[in-house]
């Protein structure tokens, strides 16, 4: 059986519980391997907002999972430098990864965009995608937030509640369980000398304090 690898994308700054418990339930419904965070060096979608060092990011992202086997920090869009694109990421993992199944796991609200993406509709033929929303508010689920082009490539599969893109790989919607955590407001509390215990990871907070990460508001957006 191919393995199957997990990849989640995004700022992480700093990561937190939602995160994790986002890619602990999506590993457990679809039966992956592993799940890769990878930070991103440069978001395209918020060129104007300071993001915390890239290798702090990282670092972060990377004791925050130490404790799960199934779970790694992935470096290679730090390492890569530049605005960081979702397309070059999976293009990528799929050379390195041939002979593994991939698993784009997405929130609903960065789905909701998904048109703005470079190379959107290219990305389905690398990559399974799961789309994530937390009830009651499990909106977004829909396919019509691809390109037109992107929808036509794909079909409806009642029997797995999913769309079944022409490559072979899927598109799901999945709900998790809704964990109202946002690293904006966790950068604010910080900010404001305020606690972040039981939101993020305990290594997390520790790694914060000793550094003395968002305590100007550099970070704040």
């Amino acid at each position: 059986m191919a393995r199957r690898i997990g990849i989640l994308g995004g700022s992480f700054d700093p990561i937190h519980l939602g995160h994790l418990r986002c890619a602990e339930e999506v590993r457990e419904a679809f039966a992956l391997d592993v799940v890769a965070f990878v930070p991103a060096n440069r978001p395209p979608h918020k060129p104007d907002r300071r993001l915390a060092d890239g290798r702090q990011r990282l670092a972060m992202a990377a004791v925050a999972v130490a404790g799960n086997p199934a779970f790694y920090a992935s470096r290679l869009e730090i390492d890569r430098g530049g605005i960081s694109y979702s397309i070059d990421t999976l293009e990528t993992m799929a050379a390195s990864e041939r002979d593994a199944e991939l698993y784009f796991i997405v929130g609903v609200d960065a789905f909701g965009e998904i048109q703005t993406w470079k190379d959107a509709a290219r990305l389905f033929g690398l990559a399974s995608v799961v789309v994530t929303n937390r009830p009651p508010h499990a909106t977004g689920s829909s396919i019509e937030h691809l390109p037109v082009a992107a929808q036509q490539a794909f079909c409806y599969d009642p029997g797995t509640l999913s769309y079944r893109h022409r490559s072979g790989t899927r598109l799901y919607f999945h709900s998790i369980t809704a964990l109202d955590i946002s690293a904006t407001a966790l950068r604010e509390r910080v900010r404001r000398g305020e606690s972040i215990r039981y939101l993020v990871p305990p290594e997390v907070e520790q790694y914060i304090r000793e550094r003395g990460l968002y305590r100007s508001g550099e970070s704040i957006g």
